[in-house]
């Protein structure tokens, strides 16, 4: 029954079940699709344990992070800003925000004073770096990135964050304060007709900040190329969930009396950690909103490992050859594996299996800036040598030679030397002479 039900849901959310309600079934059907993939992927619980790891590290580097914007913050005499925006970011947990707010600001001092010796004084430092380290690999997950940023482009990068991001918010909360007293605002305040709705935007001017600051993390933080209009979607969506969800956690502070009585003293540390968890699968839940806007291909799949055919690994390796070959013959021309994922209208992770064998046998060269090329001479790279690099990669697990049945060794080797009868001596350079030549 189980199956049976899942085979339904699938013909509903993935087949053409509402493309016949016109209009209004097409928009459905998108939206449908996009929360189903929401709702999978948070199910499955990649992201929400991702979620609760940031909780662990924000714990350790909470101190060290506002500690080193309050010293940046000090040397533009803005310091005092500080506060009332981590009181703005825990307002969810009622009059309980001030006390946390107060503590982890009397920690602050503490480091400031100089009551931290040299190592635990490099052990802040190490955590605050880690937790946008972390944030970078729960982002290039979301974004099917293996390869993490490069020691020199994460000190140089995570540090400009560090020193720019505490600065970026206060000037911009400076400048809606400044906006709110100008005359022409105070003005149409007064204004029986407008004045609502000058109101209304100054409510809501919170909310487009930190759907600007997600905006801005979706583009910086994965070491990837982010388009700015899927950033602005995830940025927009985790902002409104965002919202809602602090609207919602509030009422439940304020009314959740038996929490006082199971957890006691403990009660305003859960309630913190509770919050801190969803404001983290929040922020994620609207990276992997941005990147199946951009890459809807993933939709379907998510994260799972897409399920390879030999001869599709065959086909995808040759495709993958020519497309590079074709491009490194052009002078003026490059081609990157998300060019070739998008021409070939097949899932970037789909790809990555074989890409990666290619260039582990030398057939490919991936520069720093993700530009695919010839690993050799094409001429001198035979088409049977490609094959057999994907035909026959993997292994069983064991370490031992597998024992085949009486008969089976000398089978598969006829079926390899068909194989390389049909491609013969043809190299790389023959198949792009070959293919061009009937265009």
């Amino acid at each position: 029954m189980i199956d049976e039900l899942q085979a339904r849901i699938d013909h509903v959310v993935w087949g053409n079940a509402l493309q016949k309600y016109g209009t209004p079934g097409r928009i459905g059907a998108v939206v449908l699709r996009y929360v189903y993939a929401l709702v999978r992927d948070i199910v499955s619980g990649q992201l929400t344990l991702r979620a609760m790891s940031l909780v662990y590290t924000t714990l350790l580097s909470v101190v060290p992070l506002i500690a080193f914007s309050f010293s940046v913050l000090k040397g533009l005499g803005v310091h005092n800003d500080l506060r009332p925006i981590l009181e703005n970011l825990l307002q969810p947990l009622g009059q309980q925000s001030t006390v946390i707010s107060a503590q982890v600001f009397d920690l602050v001092d503490n480091v400031r004073g100089g009551i931290l010796g040299g190592v635990s004084l490099a052990f802040f430092i190490f955590t605050a770096i880690s937790m946008v380290q972390k944030v970078e690999s729960s982002f290039n997950y979301v974004w099917h990135v293996s390869k993490p940023r490069s020691l020199t482009r994460r000190f140089s990068e995570y540090t400009i964050v560090l020193l720019i991001g505490p600065v970026v918010i206060v000037i911009a909360l400076g400048m809606i304060a400044s906006i709110q007293s100008n005359n022409v605002v105070q003005w149409l305040l007064a204004n029986e007709s407008l004045g609502y709705l000058v109101v209304a935007v100054g409510k809501l001017m919170p909310y487009l900040l930190v759907a600007a600051v997600f905006t801005f993390l979706y583009i910086f933080v994965p070491n990837t190329k982010v388009n700015f209009q899927s950033a602005l979607v995830g940025g927009i969506a985790g902002g409104i969930i965002w919202a809602s969800l602090g609207a919602v956690f509030a009422n439940f502070v304020a009314f959740a009396g038996t929490r006082q009585l199971i957890y006691s003293g403990f009660a305003i540390a859960v309630t913190a950690l509770i919050w801190l968890y969803l404001n983290w699968l929040v922020l994620l839940v609207g990276a992997q909103l941005a990147f199946y806007h951009q890459r809807p291909a993933f939709l379907r799949i998510g994260q799972r490992e897409p399920r390879l055919s030999n001869g599709m690994r065959e086909r995808l390796a040759l495709n993958i050859m020519y497309l590079v070959g074709r491009a490194f013959r052009d002078r003026d021309r490059s081609i990157t594996l998300d060019a070739i994922a998008e021409k070939l209208k097949i899932p970037l992770i789909a790809m990555s299996q074989v890409t990666s064998r290619l260039v582990d046998g030398g057939f490919l060269l991936a520069t720093e800036r993700g530009e695919l090329l010839p690993g050799g001479e094409m001429s001198r790279m035979p088409l049977r040598d490609v094959l057999k690099m994907v035909r026959e990669f993997g292994d069983t697990g064991s370490y031992r030679a597998p024992q085949w049945a009486k008969g089976i060794e000398e089978l598969g080797g006829r079926i390899d030397a068909a194989v390389d009868g049909m491609v013969k001596d043809r190299t790389l350079a023959d198949l792009l002479d070959e293919l061009d030549d009937k265009k």
